[in-house]
């Protein structure tokens, strides 16, 4: 990982783990003075924010290590091993939010503080802000532990609006209305359980070596293709770890040409596209003789 890419990275994890920080100390004393369960519980969701920022800071330090003897292929796995996580501990939050939404419906509860609302709404724009930047470094560094760590900010701040329109329902229809924050709170847990999923699935795919975009392997294919004496390019894989691609190739050659010939061909389909797509790491090129059925090989 560069180093650039590193420093913008833990910049911002850092940012949101000092925003969490603060926000739940105001959170959770807002809560406790203000008879709001929904803040209260907010507060606990800034917490693990907490601490899925600590684990996608220390993924991306362990991703930015260089490869060495037990992982020659680096350790970039990490990022999307820390994004499974978080993504986890997503779906995790949003059923402990829905169950203790659930006990306080049929609890009876004493109704919000008015200044419980205010508390809310600064933390609605505080988290929302900060969910569109750490979102776009993410989308710029191109880190899916990162853009977890993004979503974690965009949970926190619907469940925040959600308790936020529990609390003015409560406040303007008083007594039969305590309950309301509560409701709010289980349609957000429901939002915040779908993004959790939706974040979880590219994660898993690319744990599981899964084709990245069509783009990206048409991009590679077409460089390989103007190289001169390629004749074909017969098979293309490419695989993502992290931040990196790595490529597994086919390319056929006239079955005439000298293996010093075919040699420097296949180094400069790798060096072309390493040059053309930063973002690749490695290139394996596996020389065919062209006319070659897959049966003959």
């Amino acid at each position: 990982m560069p180093k650039s890419r590193l420093q913008r990275s833990l910049r911002v994890t850092f940012l949101g783990m000092v925003v969490n920080t603060v926000l739940a100390a105001g959170k959770l004393a807002a809560g406790i003075f203000g008879h709001s369960h929904a803040l209260v519980a907010d507060a606990v969701e800034s917490l693990a924010d907490i601490f899925s920022s600590i684990i996608v800071w220390r993924a991306l330090v362990v991703a930015a290590a260089p490869a060495d003897e037990d992982h020659p292929y680096g350790h970039g796995k990490a990022e999307p091993i820390a994004a499974a996580i978080v993504s986890t501990m997503l779906l995790l939050a949003a059923v402990g939010i829905a169950l203790k939404s659930v006990e306080g419906i049929f609890a009876p509860t004493r109704g919000p503080e008015p200044f419980t609302l205010l508390v809310l709404v600064a933390v609605v724009i505080i988290k929302e802000a900060l969910y569109r930047f750490v979102l776009r470094e993410s989308r710029s560094v191109e880190s899916s532990a990162v853009r977890t760590d993004a979503w974690h900010h965009r949970s926190d701040a619907i469940t925040s609006l959600a308790a936020g329109i529990g609390i003015t329902v409560a406040l303007i229809g008083g007594q039969g209305y305590e309950s309301a924050d509560n409701v709010a709170a289980i349609v957000a847990a429901g939002i915040i359980a779908w993004n959790g999923w939706r974040l979880l699935r590219p994660s898993l795919d690319e744990l599981m070596d899964a084709s990245p975009q069509t783009e990206v392997i048409e991009q590679v294919r077409q460089i390989a293709a103007t190289i001169p004496g390629v004749e074909r390019v017969e098979k293309c894989i490419v695989r993502k770890m992290g931040y990196h691609y790595f490529v597994d190739m086919h390319v056929e050659v006239n079955p005439q040409m000298t293996v010093m010939r075919s040699h420097e061909i296949a180094h400069q389909v790798k060096d072309n596209i390493r040059q053309r797509i930063p973002t690749v790491f490695d290139v394996l090129v596996h020389i065919e003789p062209t006319g070659q059925t897959a049966a003959t090989r």
